[in-house]
């Protein structure tokens, strides 16, 4: 999963570099990166869901002492 959300993002980059020159404006492009972005934190999430809430939980414990 995590390799066809890369492999979008890359594309998405391709897009974006080919259409620099025309005048719709860049939202379109900033709308896909941020749900690529989304999609990325969604994939790990489902993946190392449990892991990353320990290490979150361990952190805030280690700060607060």
């Amino acid at each position: 999963m995590l390799d066809v959300l890369v492999r979008c993002q890359v594309l998405l980059a391709i897009r974006m570099r080919e259409a620099e020159g025309s005048e719709r404006g860049d939202v379109p492009g900033w709308v896909l990166i941020t749900v690529m972005t989304a999609g990325l934190v969604a994939g790990l999430w489902a993946i190392a869901g449990d892991t990353l809430s320990r290490m979150l939980t361990q952190a805030l414990n280690s700060v607060r002492g």
